[in-house]
């Protein structure tokens, strides 16, 4: 069956705009992660290609490494830096084009700056020694000494100064629900069915702790680099400048950027602290993923209702919904991130002998990943905000649920037997008989214990029980996220 519209006279949608996007980041959710664009985008890549670039060429001057290579004044450096800073669309379009010309995309990036370093004379003063320093842009570097160090910033800034925040900000919500709801009592359900009552607060207290806990793990996660050739061997380097010490000029090289110096290398930066970072992510995204099952399920079961948005529209023909949105497309983003984070950690470990190209694609996902990350941890956030209480419902679940005490009644049966109190025998079975399968009232329960023979105490104890009180220690627990 074809299509009533001939294909052939369509409007190419991709000839009318470039804003037209291929995928849903770059198109419908790009306000939620436009923050991630100066970080992970292709032109965040060259920026950072280019300030690897420059701060080569400024460490190598400042510690006289290469012989009769002048040392740069503060104002040439901060020329060199300026190229960082105002890096935006015309040089963008500049550097595609030195690029059509180069087909590579790090010697695009040389042959660039050394096209500032040519016009400083007319930027600075006729007798700046930038020209001089022309052949120290890339000195004695392979492609992928100037690559890692640029993922390794790219990322490491996408995390600390966007994912992570926005992922802090969520857990500290969720924490301060769970703050407010410590003491609200909840009847808890185990494999759907009516369990011992715990509290509202306490169980979101469970996922803001674990949550929490990955994100120490990602804080104190390391961003490593490496500088030392083509082979990892620092052979370009020793047969230009032999005596210079290039392991120590690589490693305070490399530090100077922030990063973690890794000696030992192939061709290529071996990858493996992506992988355990994007694990780290991922494992965040999937604690993330059963908040968002678990609050559909309250709202499903009506633990939370939604507040509605003025204007908004739940289905299309049923006006009365009110659909859990936010967190089914959280679900859906952080399948779809930890699927690529999953994908990028398996795949950049492995490289062959010195290096293959696999990396290169692989690794140009890592903002599609993070993507689909933060758009979910916004949706959450936004889903939370939009929810309320039902109060009575909590109330009504426990009050048709007495049943639940007899996990209470047995547990006491059995310490008054080993206390030597008669008539104790068989408390489990006992229980299991009055209550499986049955709904009790509170005249049944508390007729039940009555009659049970326990010693006075006990008896008074369990006979002041109730569903909305038989919740321990709950409340007390939620107190564990402040440390």
């Amino acid at each position: 069956m074809t299509s009533p519209v001939d294909a052939s006279a369509r409007v190419r949608l991709a000839d009318v705009t470039p804003s037209v996007a291929l995928g849903p980041l770059d198109g419908r959710y790009r306000p939620a992660v436009a923050p991630l664009v100066d970080h992970l985008s292709e032109a965040a890549l060259n920026r950072a290609r280019i300030e690897v670039e420059v701060e080569w060429v400024i460490h190598l001057t400042d510690h006289g490494v290469v012989p009769g290579a002048p040392e740069l004044a503060p104002d040439e450096q901060e020329y060199l830096r300026d190229v960082v800073a105002t890096f935006g669309a015309d040089e963008i379009a500049e550097l595609a084009e030195i690029e059509r010309t180069t087909v590579h995309d790090v010697k695009a990036v040389e042959y660039f700056l050394k096209r500032r370093i040519a016009a400083a004379p007319d930027a600075l003063r006729a007798d700046t020694v930038l020209p001089q320093v022309n052949e120290l842009v890339h000195f004695a570097l392979t492609s992928e000494d100037v690559n890692n160090l640029s993922y390794a910033l790219m990322v490491r800034g996408a995390v600390r100064e966007v994912w992570f925040p926005a992922a802090v900000a969520l857990v500290d919500e969720v924490a301060a629900m769970a703050a407010e709801h410590a003491a609200r009592p909840m009847l808890a359900l185990t494999h759907g069915q009516p369990a011992t009552p715990t509290t509202l607060g306490k169980e979101l207290a469970v996922l803001a702790h674990r949550l929490r806990r990955q994100l120490r793990r990602i804080e104190g996660d390391e961003f490593l680099g490496k500088l030392n050739g083509a082979t990892g061997t620092y052979g370009a380097h020793l047969a230009a400048v032999p005596d210079a010490d290039w392991q120590l000029v690589s490693r305070t090289f490399v530090e100077h950027l922030g990063l973690t110096w890794n000696p030992l290398t192939t061709q290529i930066e071996s990858h493996d602290w992506q992988a355990e970072l994007y694990a780290d992510v991922a494992r965040f995204n999937r604690v993330l993923h059963n908040l968002a099952t678990d609050v559909w399920t309250y709202i499903s079961r009506g633990v939370f209702t939604q507040i509605p948005v003025a204007g908004a529209t739940g289905s299309s023909t049923m006006p009365h919904k009110v659909n859990p949105i936010r967190f089914e497309n959280a679900e859906a983003n952080l399948e779809i991130s930890s699927a690529l984070l999953d994908t990028l950690a398996s795949t950049l470990v492995t490289s062959r002998l010195q290096r293959d190209l696999t990396d290169s694609t692989t690794q140009r996902n890592i903002g599609p990943a993070f993507g689909h990350s933060l758009l979910a941890i916004d949706n959450v956030r936004r889903g939370l905000r939009a929810l309320a209480v039902d109060e009575a419902l909590l109330a009504r679940e426990l009050d048709e649920n007495w049943e639940v005490l007899g996990e209470a009644v047995q547990s006491a049966m059995r310490a008054a037997s080993v206390a030597g109190v008669e008539g104790m025998e068989n408390p489990y079975e006992r229980l299991k008989e009055l209550t499986r399968g049955r709904r009790l009232t509170a005249e049944d329960m508390r007729t039940f214990v009555a009659g049970l023979g326990l010693p006075a105490d006990v008896a008074e104890r369990l006979g002041a029980l109730t569903p909305a009180t038989y919740t321990g220690l709950a409340t007390q627990l939620v107190a564990h996220l402040e440390h």
